[in-house]
């Protein structure tokens, strides 16, 4: 069965080289008891942005006191030095295999945001209906999943793993966007950020 919960470390990081910021995740790991299904790490193609992502392996998130110090030992690493990773808890509400699905997935394109008042329901119909499917049958797309950030915003939080960076570009993918109904919902988005990942390492848990 698909893991349906996550922990979602989020930091802006200095221009430390790949390895360096992988040595300092790989400390941080240690600290957090729950067990791990897999752990994989973005970093911001074009942006300071790195993201990684815990899958656990059961239903409960890890206790406060291991967030906590987490935290605290985050701060101490010179790599984090622009800010300590967030931590966000994450449920997976969607995922549909792509149409390369048998490709490695080299970048991750992620669309974080939030609903205007009272459209909420509609959008998250919209996105496991109609957008989600039809986004994971473009050819260079592997996978396509959303969550819900339970505490964290924004609130909706879609990925696809693509093979290609400039898989949205292409004219499949905007085909998939202009929709009536994408139309109708895309205006109501709020607080919504789009920033496309490149992936660093993924790695069995503990």
């Amino acid at each position: 069965m698909e893991p349906r919960h996550c922990l979602l470390l989020k930091a802006v990081v200095d221009d430390s080289d790949d390895a360096s910021l992988l040595a300092g995740l790989t400390g941080l790991r240690q600290i957090l008891t729950a067990p791990f299904a897999e752990f994989t790490v973005y970093r911001g193609l074009q942006t300071p942005d790195m993201y990684a992502y815990a899958v656990l392996e059961g239903a409960a998130y890890p206790a406060d006191l291991d967030l906590r110090r987490f935290d605290a030992m985050a701060r101490q690493l010179p790599v984090f030095a622009t800010s300590a990773p967030a931590i966000d808890r994450l449920e997976s509400v969607f995922t549909a295999t792509g149409a390369s699905a048998s490709v490695s997935a080299g970048f991750r394109y992620i669309v974080e945001t939030d609903a205007a008042d009272g459209w909420e329901e509609e959008i998250f119909r919209w996105y496991n209906a109609e957008h989600m499917p039809a986004l994971a049958a473009v050819p260079g797309c592997v996978r396509a999943q959303r969550f819900l950030n339970r505490g964290g915003e924004p609130r909706s939080h879609a990925c696809y793993d693509l093979t290609d960076p400039n898989i949205p570009q292409t004219t499949a993918w905007l085909a998939v966007r202009r929709t009536a109904w994408s139309d109708r919902v895309r205006p109501q988005f709020r607080n919504t950020r789009r920033t496309m990942f490149r992936f660093l390492q993924v790695s069995s848990g503990h």
